[in-house]
C-alpha cells in the first residue's frame, strides 16, 4: 500500500510526519478559500482563527504539494495518527488526481487524499463561510491559539506558495490587508472588535466520534 496526502495550507512548509517522496503540482477544479474556524491551533473558540480549506470551482487550480508514504501499514498508520491528531475541523475526503507542470493533461499521481469541510454552518459547525476582506483580515491579524497567531499562518502560507514559485492572488491579497489592519493605529485598534464564533467549546468533544481530517 501506498499513501498519498496532498498539502495546501501548512502541510506545504511543516508536514511534521515521516514521508517518502514530495512532489509540487496542483488539484483541478478546487480554489483555497480561508472559510475554515480554527479553535485550537491559531485560535480559540471565543476567537477563531481562519485556516484555508478548498472550495470546488470548476476550472481552478490548487497548487500544493503532495506527501507520499512507503513502508507499509504501520508507518502509514503512524502518519495518519499524527495527522488526524492535528486536525479536526475538517469533514470530508474526497481522492483527486495530482499533476505537475511536467504534463499538465494527464495526472501524475491518482487516488490522492484530500480534506476539506462542508460549507454548511448547519452540518459544519467549524464553517464559517466567506466574508468581506477586511473583515476576514481584522479575525486573522488578531486571532491566537497554542501554536501560534492567525497572521502568521497566513504570512507563511504567502512564503510557501513563493518558494514552490506559485504565488497566489488571494492569499497575497488577504496577507497585504491584514498587514493594513497591523499597521492601524493603536487607538483605532482598540476600537475593532474581535470575530466572536458560533462554534461551541462542547463542539471539541465531538471530533473523535468522526474521520479526522489532516490536509491542511
Amino acid at each position: 500500500m501506498v499513501l498519498w496526502v496532498f498539502g495546501y495550507g501548512s502541510l506545504i512548509w511543516n508536514p511534521g510526519f515521516d514521508f517518502d517522496e514530495k512532489l509540487i503540482g496542483y488539484i483541478k477544479d478546487y480554489k483555497r478559500v480561508f472559510d475554515l474556524a480554527c479553535i485550537d491551533h491559531r485560535g480559540t473558540p471565543e476567537h477563531p482563527a481562519r485556516t484555508c480549506t478548498l472550495e470546488q470551482s470548476t476550472g481552478a487550480i490548487c497548487w500544493g504539494a503532495a506527501y507520499c508514504v512507503r513502508g507499509g501499514p504501520e508507518k502509514e498508520k503512524l502518519a495518519m495518527e499524527y495527522l488526524e491528531r492535528r486536525e479536526c475541523e475538517y469533514d470530508s475526503k474526497t481522492l483527486v488526481e495530482f499533476y505537475t507542470e511536467n504534463d499538465t493533461s494527464t495526472p501524475i499521481v491518482t487516488g490522492v487524499i484530500v480534506f476539506t469541510s462542508t460549507p454548511d454552518k448547519v452540518s459544519n459547525k467549524y464553517y464559517l463561510g466567506p466574508a468581506p476582506l477586511e473583515e476576514m483580515a481584522r479575525q486573522i491579524a488578531t486571532a491566537s491559539g497554542p501554536c501560534g497567531n492567525n497572521r502568521e499562518y497566513l504570512f507563511k502560507l504567502e512564503k510557501a506558495m513563493l518558494d514552490i514559485e506559485h504565488e497566489e492572488e488571494y492569499v497575497i491579497e488577504l496577507a497585504n490587508e491584514v498587514r493594513k489592519q497591523l499597521d492601524l493605529p493603536e487607538e483605532v485598534k482598540a476600537l475593532l472588535k474581535p470575530i466572536v464564533s458560533h462554534v461551541s467549546v462542547k463542539s471539541q468533544a465531538h471530533v473523535s466520534t468522526r474521520q479526522r481530517v489532516f490536509a491542511s
